[in-house]
């Protein structure tokens, strides 16, 4: 029997007055990279990166299910409410996080809304981080598709939250990661989906604050895959030319899941990224 050197535990942080018992996957040793799984989805996402033996041994990396996604439970008396993510909210979860688990400015790699927030803690907690890996992010894209189908009795949200994002996987991504992939969003929350996007596709404040990211301080790379319908490469360029310094990359072959979705072809651009990063620890 060999397990995998991944270790999985749960940390309770608070966010905006209440209790999160959040659950958080650790593996490897050296500086510190706080990963973000997209919308609907979990850290299961970034379990590759987390396995790599190269990349962890020189990382220390830390993946979190976010409130109400994967092992991460909702807050008490969530039946009574409403799960619609916001931006101070998701700041203030990360920031927590990294907080109880005593982090020194870790790396933030973000992934779609993961990749949103990246950029919007790097213009208003840019002091709190080393650098910034924002991965199919970009400043805002309106929803073009409506997201009350998310949530209805009448309908199974998760196998339909699969169905769409089916079309942002690239045709290159290996069958076994594609469906695995999908199945992380057929078993996502009622509501959860639909409560991600709402934060996604409505609060579009980040175009204004790009202009404040330092990247002298903190570096920021955006990663953005070929095969992106969501977040397309001139969505990512778009958003890199607003970040005076920072710089961007497109991933031939990749689409909007790219750690996921298709780990090898996803792992050399995620490893150059982390060597951008490097810039910062002599600052």
């Amino acid at each position: 029997m060999s397990f995998e050197p991944i270790t999985g535990r749960y940390l309770t942080i608070t966010v905006q007055g209440r209790r999160q018992r959040i659950y958080v996957e650790i593996a490897g040793q050296g500086a510190p990279v706080l990963c973000l799984h997209t919308a609907g989805a979990d850290t299961r996402q970034w379990r590759h990166i987390l396995n790599d033996a190269e990349l962890t041994a020189a990382h220390q990396f830390f993946a979190f299910d976010m409130p109400w996604h994967g092992k991460s439970l909702p807050p008490e008396c969530f039946q009574t409410e409403e799960y619609l993510l916001t931006t101070e909210a998701y700041m203030e979860t990360v920031l927590a996080v990294s907080r109880a688990l005593g982090l020194d400015r870790p790396i933030l790699a973000g992934c779609s809304m993961g990749g949103r927030i990246a950029l919007q803690l790097a213009a208003l907690h840019g002091d709190a981080f080393s650098g910034f890996i924002a991965i199919e992010a970009s400043d805002f894209q309106p929803a073009w598709y409506d997201i009350d189908w998310f949530h209805r009795p009448d309908a199974h949200g998760g196998e339909m939250g699969a169905a769409l994002v089916s079309a942002n996987i690239s045709p290159h991504a290996p069958q076994a990661e594609r469906w695995n992939t999908l199945w992380m969003f057929m078993q996502s929350g009622p509501g959860v989906f639909r409560g991600d996007l709402s934060f996604y596709t409505r609060d579009d404040s980040l175009i204004g604050r790009l202009a404040q990211i330092d990247t002298a301080h903190t570096p920021v790379h955006l990663l953005v895959g070929a095969y992106d319908l969501t977040c397309t490469p001139e969505d990512a360029r778009r958003t890199a030319a607003a970040i005076p310094g920072a710089t961007c990359t497109m991933m031939e072959e990749l689409g909007h899941f790219p750690m996921s979705e298709h780990p090898a072809g996803f792992r050399p651009f995620f490893a150059d990224a982390l060597t951008r990063m490097k810039v910062s620890a002599d600052v």
